[in-house]
């Protein structure tokens, strides 16, 4: 009896999605997080008649066969690179991006790395990196005498020097896009990695076309929808459930089987 192996097969399934809805709600507040979904397809199929071949010689042709699935398999987790909202927080350092784009970054071993987290700060040197202390590049360093600091919307850096009349210009933020956004791979801390799925970053400006604009003073918030998250949390639970219940039948019917025996 097969069904205890394709039940299985739903339950392993189920409790995937119940991790991937998890990861999504223990989000819900990380800056710029992209809620993520199971994806699932079914596994091979066992052929008990096959179609289109006749049952004698000279006959017409089966119209229609029958093949026994064997269960589902996780297929990939998607990320959903939907925009989220934008949070006003004030900080002249709060940076999002409205519309397309990534911001580059330096990574811990010096590779680049990706990211639309732009809760930004600055270091000892007054360079502007992420709240995990990775430099943004190109490198814009703020001087130790400003007042103030001003990000249009190309993402051009002024800043306002003690002393001085004229805002100083500092250098511009450089962006980043994606042919296959889904294709980048996520490696912690609102972080992501170029890959061959991904394709080769292709390097722009804020405003330019197909890249989106900066926003001073905002933060981009989870994608993540609750109310969605718990309806499909429900859902993943009853499917666990029914799957659990095939295989008590099916252990039922083996009883049955098993007591006829004796």
């Amino acid at each position: 009896m097969k069904a205890l192996a394709i039940a299985a097969t739903g339950m392993s399934a189920q409790q995937l999605n119940v991790e991937v809805i998890a990861n999504n709600i223990a989000n819900i507040n990380t800056t710029a997080f992209k809620r993520a979904r199971a994806e699932f397809t079914d596994l091979l199929y066992q052929a008990e008649r096959l179609q289109g071949v006749p049952n004698r010689g000279g006959e017409d042709p089966v119209p229609e066969g029958a093949q026994l699935g064997l269960g589902v398999r996780s297929a990939a987790i998607r990320k959903l690179h939907i925009q989220g909202t934008m949070n006003q927080t004030g900080n002249e350092l709060d940076i999002a991006i409205d519309g397309r784009g990534w911001f580059q970054v330096t990574g811990p071993e010096g590779e680049v790395l990706y990211t639309r987290a732009g809760a930004f700060n600055k270091n000892a040197e007054g360079r502007i990196v992420t709240l995990d202390g990775y430099a943004i590049e190109p490198a814009i360093i703020i001087p130790p005498e400003t007042v103030e600091v001003t990000i249009n919307e190309s993402g051009t850096v002024f800043a306002k020097v003690a002393g001085q009349v004229n805002p100083q210009e500092l250098g511009q933020l450089a962006m980043t896009n994606f042919a296959n956004d889904v294709g980048l791979e996520a490696v912690g801390g609102n972080l992501f990695r170029e890959t061959p799925a991904s394709g080769p970053g292709i390097a722009g400006l804020a405003g330019d076309p197909g890249f989106g604009i900066i926003r001073q003073g905002y933060t981009e918030a989870s994608n993540v929808d609750p109310v969605k998250e718990i309806t499909e949390l429900i859902s993943a639970q009853r499917g666990y459930e029914m799957n659990s219940k095939v295989i008590k039948a099916a252990d039922d019917m083996f009883g049955v089987v098993t007591q006829g025996i004796r």
